[in-house]
């Protein structure tokens, strides 16, 4: 990530994804007791979620902003971080109850390898469970803040069809003038 991103490892943005992206994205979701997170940069997700979720594993692809992860929680028992590829993870299926994927997907170089890292993120969670995600909408003003790093937005208008050729069921996009928000469900039970 550029330099531009430091911004996500604020108190400000760690206080908008808690009061304002999450309440919208999550509702009232249960992800249940051992939950995904895909892509957790500088942890604003991760500080909520791991006071909240009995256990929760992050993968990060980033070795850095991995590492600096593994510093900051290793005296939270129930956070595990990981720096790998969610495209190709190393779990065995239906290993997961739940899934969070939050603002980063644009940073997945392209659409064949955010449909994989969706699949796979599919494959490792339970019957049942869910995934919810949320990522910004694709703006210039976006692109120019991504300058020099990796900028490929979802459209949100295609979400849901993608989601259901990855492995996913009962989708649901939602957007607003800044983002959307996806809860999707691997099918059973």
């Amino acid at each position: 990530m550029n330099e531009a991103h430091e911004v996500c490892g604020s108190d400000e943005w760690r206080q908008i994804m808690r009061e304002q992206i999450l309440p919208w994205v999550l509702g009232g979701i249960d992800l249940g007791d051992d939950v995904l997170e895909v892509g957790p940069g500088y942890g604003a997700v991760t500080d909520v979620l791991s006071t909240a979720l009995p256990r929760v594993t992050c993968v990060e692809i980033d070795e850095k902003l991995a590492a600096m992860l593994t510093e900051r929680f290793a005296g939270v028992p129930s956070v595990q971080i990981l720096n790998a590829d969610a495209t190709a993870l190393n779990f065995p299926d239906d290993r997961f109850s739940g899934a969070a994927c939050f603002t980063m997907l644009h940073h997945v170089p392209t659409a064949e390898l955010q449909d994989r890292l969706l699949a796979e993120v599919a494959r490792v969670l339970r019957p049942g469970a869910t995934l919810v995600a949320s990522d910004s909408i694709g703006s210039d003003e976006m692109e120019a803040a991504h300058e020099g790093d990796t900028y490929n937005p979802v459209d949100p208008a295609r979400l849901a069809d993608r989601l259901v050729a990855a492995g996913f069921a009962d989708v649901d996009v939602r957007t607003n003038d800044f983002g959307w928000a996806a809860t999707a469900h691997v099918p059973g039970c």
